[in-house]
């Protein structure tokens, strides 16, 4: 039996390539917190989360004083019992995101040393349901872009394969979303997937509004129409319209999923590895969602959302948006608009260590035992 020998912490910086707004925010930077355990074989394994902007110092900050000091010695393979471990001894911090994405940076990390040890692919590793889930892009749908921009790029993704996009709408106006949203399906064709994302924006009545006359559209689904806590609001909306309601990002625990599942109040799952607290609890979710037949579609996180989707049988989208070309050497794999799983060791992500110890900011943290 292995047991943890060594933990490396970095903090990168990434700046998105593609200017990225939505109705409440405007996301600047991609704070990456990369996390390395070796055991004592000299097998390691890397994990990550991730913020937009800022909390990346408090991520490492929980992750240097607090939760890597218990990882060392620790047997590698008891990955349920580390979690539940770390869980409790951050129980005054939980639930939150701090505390979600410190914990998702180690249970990654654990899976990736998992699954290299054992020569088996994540998506096996967790289920292996399928090798390969349909992607949507959500890279050119950003709300500053003129409905022109907005179409011009849904047309080239459905040329390039891609079965849908994802358009962020919260303008002042409802005659400005339903412009653009009128414009891009004339331009696209009644075929392609339209989803779109609200971003928390509306209140009750005015996603009511909203959603009434998008049904016309055929639209996927509405995406965090009211903010994540307002749990009788998506409630009432999910009752009062047609569309599909997406949740999940803004959820940081299996028991305020399994309230909206109770509750009916959505009807897609958007489960993020990273804000779930990692691989562990994500499955959990995944699993609670299929007992009410609920499809997936996780938030983010392409690179290793493509390998979950894909271990479980109710996996039904990932969502296309590049986050570490600049720190990875590995591809994301899409043929014929199916986003393919990795079928590499562990996570099946190649890191460039070098362009990571070039961006990382401050040293790297590194953490042995005695």
């Amino acid at each position: 039996m292995t047991t943890i020998d060594r933990v490396d912490l970095h903090l990168v910086p990434l700046v998105p390539k593609t200017v990225r707004t939505d109705a409440i925010q405007r996301f600047e930077c991609q704070e990456t917190i990369l996390l390395r355990i070796w055991d004592t074989d000299g097998a390691n394994g890397v994990g990550y989360s991730y913020t937009i902007g800022t909390g990346g110092s408090s991520v490492i900050a929980l992750l240097r004083d607090h939760l890597v000091p218990l990882l060392i010695g620790r047997a590698t393979d008891q990955i349920e019992a580390i979690w539940l471990d770390l869980k409790m001894s951050t129980h005054a911090t939980m639930v939150g995101p701090i505390t979600a994405l410190a914990l998702a940076a180690i249970d990654t990390a654990l899976w990736d040393l998992r699954g290299k040890r054992l020569s088996l692919p994540l998506y096996q590793l967790a289920g292996g349901a399928k090798k390969e889930v349909p992607a949507y892009s959500t890279e050119g749908g950003w709300l500053h872009l003129s409905k022109e921009e907005i179409a011009d790029d849904a047309c080239a993704v459905k040329d390039a394969g891609f079965a849908g996009a994802k358009l962020k709408i919260g303008k002042p106006l409802l005659a400005e979303d339903m412009a653009r949203l009128e414009y891009v399906r004339e331009t696209v064709g009644e075929q392609f997937e339209i989803m779109t994302d609200c971003n928390q924006v509306f209140s009750r009545d005015e996603a009511r509004r909203r959603a009434t006359p998008m049904e016309q559209l055929g639209i996927s689904w509405m995406e965090e129409p009211m903010p994540a806590d307002d749990v009788m609001g998506h409630e009432q909306l999910t009752a009062h319209t047609s569309l599909p309601i997406a949740v999940g990002e803004s959820l940081y625990s299996l028991g305020q999923f399994r309230e909206y599942l109770e509750r009916g109040a959505c009807t897609i799952v958007q489960v993020d590895a990273a804000r779930i607290g990692g691989i562990t609890p994500w499955l959990k979710v995944a699993h609670l969602a299929e007992a009410f037949n609920v499809a997936v579609c996780p938030h983010f996180l392409m690179e290793l959302h493509v390998s979950l989707a894909c271990a479980v049988p109710n996996g039904r989208w990932v969502e296309y948006i590049p986050q570490l070309d600049d720190i990875t050497q590995s591809n994301f794999e899409i043929v014929a608009g199916m986003a393919r799983a990795p079928e590499a060791p562990g996570l099946g992500i190649e890191w460039d260590w070098q362009a990571i110890n070039h961006r990382a900011t401050g040293s790297c943290i590194d953490m042995r035992a005695a």
